[in-house]
């Protein structure tokens, strides 16, 4: 069923397939925000929050996608019965229990399926004037523009074709989460994006994170950095320890600690930030590792 789904997915979806990574996808978006600071124009962005993305999947609705995906509707059938046989029961804090009651939203976090089902329910999201860029449950759309207010209007415009499509297949957005950014190398450094949704102006935030990457203004990637460096440097402490003689490791072992614990760290989204000048922060962390 991956090999079918997969060919139908769109391009802008990357999460749990093979052959693409959260570094990929981070380093498309980043490429096209870069190729509007060439054009100097003004790149507006909506990172979209998905509340409970696994829990609030509606099973009526992924059987009419897996319907249209998988011809066999016995296997269609037999996938609903694992992800659709369960149950709950609400406890109260004196013990009082309500009854078992059977869940009508949902896969089951942690198995296989439920990163390939969300997928395909995800996979028909609607056409946006914006780019999409999809890693699993994280949505970002971005549109680049000269003007602050052609940015403003047509991110409006597609949070508003995502909010029905959010309706129609009773997906939940959190209004709070939902947050807005801006990317340019223009001198107004304070301007803040404007964006509607749902009749209020999401909350615009400085500096945002794509997936893992931490996203400022004119792409300089000091506070990701910043932050790497200290995460790093706890990470060495734990190899101080090991590295006592108190645990007799070899160099083997403490070989194999540094490649899992420092240098994995230390190189996730590196094909993004590693032309920065601020990646001699990190130098002497990894300096202490070695």
């Amino acid at each position: 069923m991956e090999t079918i789904a997969d060919q139908l997915l769109p391009q802008e979806q990357a999460g749990f397939r093979h052959g693409r990574s959260a570094a990929d996808q981070v380093t498309l978006l980043i490429h096209n925000i870069e190729d509007s600071f060439s054009a100097k124009k003004k790149t507006g962005a909506v990172l979209v929050d998905l509340t409970a993305a696994y829990d609030t999947i509606w099973h009526r609705g992924v059987t009419c996608k897996l319907l249209r995906l998988l011809p066999d509707r016995h296997m269609v059938h037999m996938i609903m019965e694992m992800v659709s046989n369960g149950s709950f029961t609400l406890t109260t804090g004196n013990g009082q229990g309500a009854g078992y009651d059977a869940s009508r939203n949902g896969v089951p976090q942690g198995s296989v399926l439920a990163p390939l089902l969300y997928n395909i329910y995800t996979s028909d999201l609607p056409a946006t004037i914006s780019r999409k860029y999809a890693y699993a449950d994280e949505l970002a759309i971005i549109h680049a523009d000269g003007d602050w207010l052609a940015v403003e209007g047509t991110l409006s415009e597609d949070m508003a074709t995502l909010g029905e499509y959010r309706q129609t297949w009773k997906l939940k957005f959190s209004t709070t989460k939902t947050v807005s950014a801006v990317f340019h190398l223009n001198k107004e450094a304070k301007r803040e994006l404007k964006v509607n949704f749902n009749n209020e102006t999401l909350a615009f935030i400085s500096e945002s994170k794509y997936p893992g990457v931490t996203l400022d203004r004119p792409l300089t990637y000091r506070r990701h950095l910043e932050s790497l460096c200290k995460k790093l440097t706890s990470l060495i402490a734990l190899l101080r320890r090991l590295a006592d003689s108190g645990w007799d490791a070899g160099a083997t072992t403490l070989r194999t600690a540094t490649l899992v614990l420092v240098h994995s760290t230390a190189e996730y989204g590196a094909p993004v930030w590693c032309c920065s000048a601020h990646t001699c922060l990190i130098d002497p962390t990894i300096n202490n590792a070695l």
